[in-house]
């Protein structure tokens, strides 16, 4: 299964690693009892059931099913075949691939590839060739240096409508998927045109890094073009699922334990070369509750630094409200001077002044009290008392500390007495505490809200399921109740835990030590969250005979049960149309089956 990498060197990557440090780089874990836990990279979920075992290196999410070892993570985030994951945790883990093995280059979806070829295309227009010296040029204008602009790949479009169409078809791609890729314009008798021309050019890349989108700064004074161009949506892009700089900024975030959100990719840039290198930014649009749920996936820790103008700060405030919607954030903002943005921040003040700006981010308290002073005016008493009011009532949601914190900061800006102040925080906590009584007294009423995943099983699946896992479990763990089973010609009811006894009885005969953790590589990738499930439930490896003919019996049973249930729907599908004789002849099968089950079930007493 491990391809032409040697089954030795394989297993030395494995055991060189711990699957929790690899799969930190993609999920915030945190350490419950033996094992980690945390948000499930694979699917949304609102509370953590995506589990990590250091002990096995296992993985497995508990909502959408899916498990394995640390090459099945990386084959199922990265889409990379077995071979590629080895080599990307051979990296990782500092090991040098075999020399006798011979590297494959790593297959990307062809419109990903599209993109890489056409974000190297622009980097080396702008970096190499007379063509691109206008891009250069602004560039430069915007203190762009060669390492900044090669961290984030940064290219130039010419003002030509037609030089990315004749590189990307000299490659090899055809005009039908060159249509699909958002790079082009096609007009009304089917020709296609460079959609980017005269642009400085940043591409946007997934989770991966892999380059899925561009968007690209006009140059030229023509105000009816618009400033920033940005791809279409296709089938590699929503921007709703993207943030610039995410894949690299989630690298740093481990270290720096936060992550900083900016609302453009210039702010990003500015940041990263002020020594801020964990800087993020929304696709040029409002952030979405997905971005959110994928920040929350690395860190709770957010820095929040949009403009400094009204619609800067007001987006802030959306911003705020969405991660506080999400919950379990630890939130900070910075507000710069004078509306300015990050990028004219760090220009006129430097990068040391910038970072202590983002350590010195306030809380989402100060910032709801600053945007509320500017709402009021107040060395007007009524409008005074109107901010206190309000005040009051944001902090008489927070813990007790942070209240008697804020009441007497506001005692001093007000020159009201805390003692004053105090009063309306019982009413207002009292308001708080009614309100929450009401909604507590009402939600029984509301509908059950739809689970997350998939619609449970029917007890009858679970109770077969339960009991083919028991009975693997025993099979890959105790010889002696594998050649029971054997011995008496027993067949797992269904083909997937079929093909993964016979798998583990041809791995047993070919391999002198077994580990569950080599049999993962040894086996088909679908069937690893099979084993993976079963192996983390640690059901007593020891069975008597007797727990080995009950768990068959179990099978039996629920086999007798779903073909009655199969004859009950004949029976009512026949009534339907009035076929009397097909009623007569489900029933008699029926009732056949129903002495079978007392028959197994009697045997099962005695």
């Amino acid at each position: 299964m491990a391809g032409r990498i040697p089954e030795e060197f394989v297993n030395e990557v494995r055991d060189s690693v711990n699957i929790v440090d690899v799969i930190s780089q993609y999920v915030s874990l945190e350490k419950r009892g033996k094992d980690y836990v945390g948000l499930c990279p694979f699917h949304q979920e609102k509370t953590p059931s995506f589990s990590v075992s250091p002990d096995k290196q296992f993985f497995y999410c508990f909502g959408c099913h899916r498990g394995g070892n640390v090459f099945k993570f990386i084959m199922e985030k990265e889409d990379l075949t077995f071979p590629e994951s080895v080599k990307q945790v051979a990296d990782f883990a500092g090991i040098s691939l075999p020399a006798s093995y011979k590297e494959q280059p790593v297959k990307l979806n062809p419109l990903m590839e599209m993109h890489k070829e056409a974000a190297d295309f622009y980097h080396q227009i702008l970096m190499t060739t007379k063509i691109g010296e206008r891009g250069l040029e602004y560039a430069r204008s915007r203190q762009l240096d060669d390492e900044t602009l090669k961290h984030f790949q940064v290219g130039y479009a010419p003002d030509r409508g037609d030089l990315l169409l004749t590189y990307l078809r000299e490659q090899g791609f055809e005009d039908s998927l060159l249509s699909q890729s958002g790079l082009f314009v096609q007009s009304k008798d089917g020709r296609l045109f460079d959609r980017f021309r005269d642009r400085l050019m940043f591409p946007m890349t997934d989770e991966a890094g892999h380059p899925v989108a561009f968007s690209g700064r006009r140059l030229s004074d023509n105000k009816e073009e618009a400033k920033y161009l940005n791809s279409p949506e296709t089938s590699v892009f929503n921007k709703s699922n993207l943030l610039f700089h995410f894949a690299e900024a989630k690298k740093h975030a481990r270290k720096e334990g936060h992550l900083v959100l900016f609302e453009g990719h210039m702010d990003v840039i500015s940041a990263y070369k002020a020594g801020v290198k964990t800087g993020i930014a929304s696709m040029g649009t409002s952030l979405t509750e997905q971005q959110v749920y994928m920040i929350r996936r690395i860190t709770k820790n957010v820095i929040i630094n949009y403009d400094g103008d009204d619609p800067g700060l007001h987006a802030a405030e959306r911003a705020v409200g969405l991660f506080k919607q999400a919950g379990n954030f630890n939130l900070g903002i910075v507000v710069l001077p004078e509306k300015m943005d990050p990028d004219e921040y760090v220009k006129q003040y430097g990068a040391e002044h910038y970072q202590g700006a983002i350590k010195g981010a306030i809380s989402t308290t100060d910032f709801f009290l600053y945007r509320l002073k500017q709402k009021y005016n107040l060395n007007n008493e009524r409008e005074k008392v109107n901010y206190l009011a309000e005040a009051i009532q944001e902090i008489a949601g927070l813990n007790p500390v942070e209240q008697d914190l804020y009441v007497n900061r506001l005692s001093e800006e007000s020159g009201v007495s805390v003692e004053a102040l105090k009063v309306n925080l019982s009413r207002a906590r009292r308001r708080n505490r009614r309100v929450e009584q009401h909604t507590n007294y009402q939600l029984p009423e509301e509908p059950a809200p739809m689970p997350e995943m998939v619609q449970p099983e029917s007890p009858l699946k679970l109770k077969a399921q339960k009991a083919q896992q028991r009975l693997l479990y025993a099979y890959i763990y105790s010889d002696e109740a594998r050649k029971y089973l054997l011995g008496n010609g027993f067949v797992f009811p269904e083909a997937s835990y079929e093909k993964l006894a016979k798998l583990w009885l041809t791995y047993i005969e070919t391999h002198e030590k077994v580990s569950i953790k080599e049999f993962l590589d040894f086996i088909p990738d679908e069937l690893q969250s099979i084993i993976v499930s079963t192996d983390i439930m640690e059901l007593p490896g020891t069975i008597t005979l007797e727990e080995l003919e009950a768990q068959v019996r179990v099978l039996n049973l629920c086999k007798i049960d779903e073909e009655i249930d199969q004859h009950m729907q004949a029976i009512a599908a026949a009534k339907s149309r009035g076929d009397q004789l097909s009623v007569l002849r489900e029933t008699q099968a029926i009732l056949q089956l129903r002495q079978l089950k007392r028959q197994e079930e009697a045997a099962g007493d005695g």
